[in-house]
């Protein structure tokens, strides 16, 4: 009888210790020098202006391999935006637009994702520009997983791209359509570290 209940128990533990081993989670955090958070308007109807935001910080969450149970966040710092034109930059700075002084940041975090297709994925979340906070949902690539050879850590790469609408957020409201586009795309690549 002894001998039963001790096996039993050793079933029991390992039963445990492999499904904390399979519920483990990790956390990824975006590699700076390959990541890249970008957004696009269009000027007077007739050409693209891009930016980038060049400090912000992205993690991910993920306990399963193919990241389907994945949580995105993402913080970045309005003061660090680069349109290639500092008179420019310091327009959008300012209370015109994304008023720095009194909204230092840009926030996401995702509250759902769905399949799409095969790595494509409908992310949706919690996005928070000029003190708004919006549900948005985004399209999410996973583009694969592998070990990069210059550190010996495993790497996974990510690409976002989407549409929000400026007026949501109430952003820029003195300069209409016809002049800078409500709509603005955003595209984010990444890199992400374990």
């Amino acid at each position: 009888m002894k001998s039963i209940t001790k096996r039993i128990s050793i079933v029991f533990a390992a039963f445990i210790m492999l499904s904390a081993f399979s519920y483990a989670t990790y956390t990824w955090t975006n590699d700076d020098a390959h990541s890249q958070a970008q957004f696009t308007v269009t000027h007077l109807g007739i050409a693209d202006v891009t930016g980038t935001f060049n400090d912000f910080d992205a993690t991910i969450t993920s306990s399963k391999p193919d990241f389907s149970d994945a949580v995105f966040e993402f913080t970045a710092k309005v003061n660090s935006i680069d349109t290639r034109v500092e008179a420019r930059d310091n327009h959008l700075k300012s209370a015109d637009f994304f008023d720095v002084a009194k909204y230092p940041t840009i926030n996401f975090k995702s509250t759902s994702l769905k399949k799409s297709g095969k790595d494509k994925y409908k992310v949706t979340g919690d996005l928070t520009i000029h003190g708004v906070t919006k549900q948005v949902t985004l399209d999410l690539l996973y583009r694969g997983s592998t070990v990069n050879a210059m550190n010996q850590k495993q790497t996974a790469g990510f690409q976002v791209t989407g549409t929000i609408k400026r007026s949501d957020f109430n952003l820029g409201n003195g300069f209409p359509p016809p002049m800078i586009s409500d709509k603005v795309s955003i595209k984010a690549d990444g890199e992400f570290v374990q």
